[in-house]
């Protein structure tokens, strides 16, 4: 018995040892080392805030409802564009498609390299009337008030076409000639389903243009929203979750409420809706093991240990993981019942019950493998199940193409005390349409959230500093100098 002990003792220390061996040398700092900060550019700065405020003024809205569109909004915004940045004008070409998206095409010399595509969008969401009054400065005034830039669209996304327009213009000044063919496409309906967005990748699939890389929206710099660490952390967005919706439908012959069957079309609706709840898919580390591999040297031990053992953690881990909406987000796809309908009056039982689930995919789930879960867990051949507005999830991009490593080192360079690591974007861009032109889709914008204004991204008193503006126009400037330069930059490093 006292030998069972001893050995028992020996496996418990030996246990012990190996994870906190492991905790303590798992993770590697791998950021990229800087040797040589970003040279400061000549930015007009009273000039490029009045341009950015202009801008946000104009009432680009996108509704789901497409006849809402307001035509001169758009209109007066492309004439801003083009009263704001006249070298860009004069020395690329426009073209306009899908009546209200633009792409400008900067030719290079050398037509044996790839070009390069730098995305934003134009549109932004609307305001809720009945929460206006909340906003701290009126939310289409563009306001510079105490350092910060106010209103619809200063995060999503006019700080990305006019910070890519503005460094456009003091290259273009600086008299530079790129070797690549430079692009820009700016959407006009990203927050409606993205059909400009779609019309011009077709565009570029026609003229049989493939991209080096591609730069979109999605991720940002961080500060304080991943758990365990203070440190900012620039999270570039590697691929995107697909999205699908599915109507779950039952019919039935209906009739009064005063003679109901055992169970009505709503009911059996409802014993769906359950089962649907009751049986999340299951979690995958895959992206929170990308993210926490770049950073996870700098998190407490309390973080480390876990992460760098899930050999034996694992479980643990991914319960940890399920607790937060957000985090679970990131670790399967999720499913969101969101709209409900059935009969129209109370004593009358539907003829026809609807509910409509919302899935967000994760890389490696289909549509079609989704549609498999749903009727293996609902199990009822009363409950029809069909999908509508289905987009697959988008690929994984490479952490060791230099497109992501340009994205990297000029955030490094730009500020040091950033942390740089891939992650996955729940929600969806402009470039999940740009599947097949690239295989280096990439999704960050310059900007730093934290719990507070992570909050007004769709929301209330959405604004943005104006150091983070400015930040922003140096690092396109950098990215379009660096990816315009005669280099072969699918092989060599920054």
């Amino acid at each position: 018995m006292k030998k069972i002990l001893l050995l028992l003792a020996i496996s418990i220390i030996t246990l012990v040892a190996v994870v906190f061996y492991r905790a303590n040398t798992f993770f590697e700092n791998n950021q990229y080392e800087v040797t040589e900060a970003l040279s400061p550019i000549l930015i007009d700065e009273p000039a490029a805030l009045r341009r950015f405020s202009e801008a946000i003024k104009i009432k680009t809205i996108s509704y789901d409802e497409a006849e809402k569109l307001d035509p001169k909004a758009f209109q007066a915004f492309h004439q801003h564009l083009a009263d704001s940045f006249p070298l860009a004008h004069q020395l690329t070409s426009v073209k306009k498609l899908a009546d209200y998206s633009l792409v400008y095409h900067l030719k290079g010399q050398n037509s044996a390299l790839k070009p390069v595509l730098f995305m934003g969008h134009m549109d932004v969401v609307p305001v809720d009337p009945n929460t206006e009054y909340e906003w701290l400065q009126p939310p289409f005034s563009g306001n510079v008030v105490d350092g910060s830039i106010w209103g619809r669209g200063t995060i999503d996304d006019k700080v990305t076409v006019l910070a890519l327009m503005e460094s456009l213009e003091i290259f273009l000044a600086k008299g530079n000639i790129p070797q690549r063919d430079i692009y820009f496409s700016f959407g006009h309906d990203e927050e409606s389903g993205g059909k400009g967005a779609q019309t011009i990748a077709k565009y570029f699939a026609e003229q049989d243009i493939e991209f080096e890389f591609i730069l979109d929206e999605g991720g940002l710099i961080t500060e304080g929203i991943i758990p365990g660490t203070s440190d900012p952390i620039a999270i570039i967005g590697v691929a995107e979750k697909g999205y699908v919706n599915f109507d779950l439908i039952v019919k039935d012959k209906g009739g009064h409420s005063s003679q109901p069957p055992a169970h009505t079309a709503a009911g059996i609706l409802a014993a769906a809706i359950v089962k649907v709840e009751n049986n999340p898919f299951d979690a995958n580390l895959e992206f929170l093991g990308m993210m926490f591999d770049n950073i996870g040297y700098s998190m407490p031990l309390s973080q480390r240990l876990p992460l760098s053992n899930l050999w034996l953690l694992e479980p643990l881990v991914k319960s940890s993981v399920l607790k937060s909406p957000s985090s679970a987000a990131s670790a399967r796809t999720t499913t969101a019942v969101t709209m409900l309908q059935g009969s129209t009056k109370s004593n009358v039982m539907p003829t026809r019950a609807t509910a409509t689930v919302n899935v967000r995919i994760l890389p490696g789930d289909t549509v079609q493998s989704i549609q498999a879960h749903l009727e293996a867990v609902i199990d009822d051949p009363r409950v029809e199940i069909t999908s509508a507005l289905a987009n697959e999830a988008s690929i994984v991009s490479p952490t060791e193409h230099i497109g992501f490593k340009l994205i990297e080192s000029t955030i490094r360079r730009l500020d040091d005390s950033i942390l740089v690591t891939p992650y996955l974007v729940v929600g969806a861009t402009d470039s999940r349409h740009f599947q097949g032109l690239s295989d280096n889709i990439y999704r960050f914008m310059m900007i730093s959230l934290n719990q507070n204004t992570l909050n007004s991204f769709h929301g209330l008193n959405e604004h943005i500093s104006v150091q983070d503006y400015l930040n922003a126009i140096t690092f396109y400037y950098a990215m379009l100098e660096q990816s315009a330069a005669d280099i072969d930059i699918s092989n060599d490093k920054p």
